[in-house]
């Protein structure tokens, strides 16, 4: 079990992103907060050392994922409608904002992680592969994919 002060500094460094990465898969800050705390306390009670910051932060971010996912398929959640909308939150963000932002969330999930990792956290394809578990380019071909649906939706030019 990990110390008090090591899970308020990972509190401290990650909390953010652990947020969004929540709010881009759940859409809800309670269900938001739940996986929040689940998420910590399973940092708290993981005893394997972590060989840097980056791995420490690759394996936050692959707990979150999963979490979210569970919650998502849970029986629970099948059966009932969210009574909380992103529409609240994305509702002070200026209309350009608000039209990206309504357009990535429009993406299947698949997409959704791999631009959510490389575009808000800097995260290249090949370490999005390895939090993914996923092939490099695999990771590339769901970023184009990903770039030309936004590219649609949003009426940009293509750059091809």
């Amino acid at each position: 079990m990990r110390s008090e002060q090591e899970v308020n500094r990972a509190i401290e460094r990650y909390a953010d992103t652990v947020r969004r990465i929540c709010m881009l898969h759940l859409k809800n800050r309670a269900d938001t907060e739940d996986i929040f705390q689940t998420v910590f306390l399973k940092y708290l009670l993981h005893t394997a050392p972590f060989a840097d910051d980056e791995h420490e932060k690759a394996w936050l971010i692959r707990v979150t994922i999963n979490a979210c996912r569970d919650l998502l398929r849970s029986f629970f959640r099948s059966r009932t409608v969210p009574l909380d909308a992103v529409a609240e939150q994305a509702a002070e963000l200026p209309p350009d904002h608000r039209e990206v932002l309504d357009a990535v969330l429009s993406l299947p999930q698949k997409y959704k992680d791999v631009v959510y990792l490389h575009y808000y956290e800097g995260y290249a394809a090949p370490e999005i592969g390895r939090i993914l578990g996923k092939n490099v380019n695999t990771v590339y071909t769901l970023l184009n994919r990903a770039k030309q649906q936004l590219r649609e939706k949003l009426g940009g030019e293509d750059d091809a």
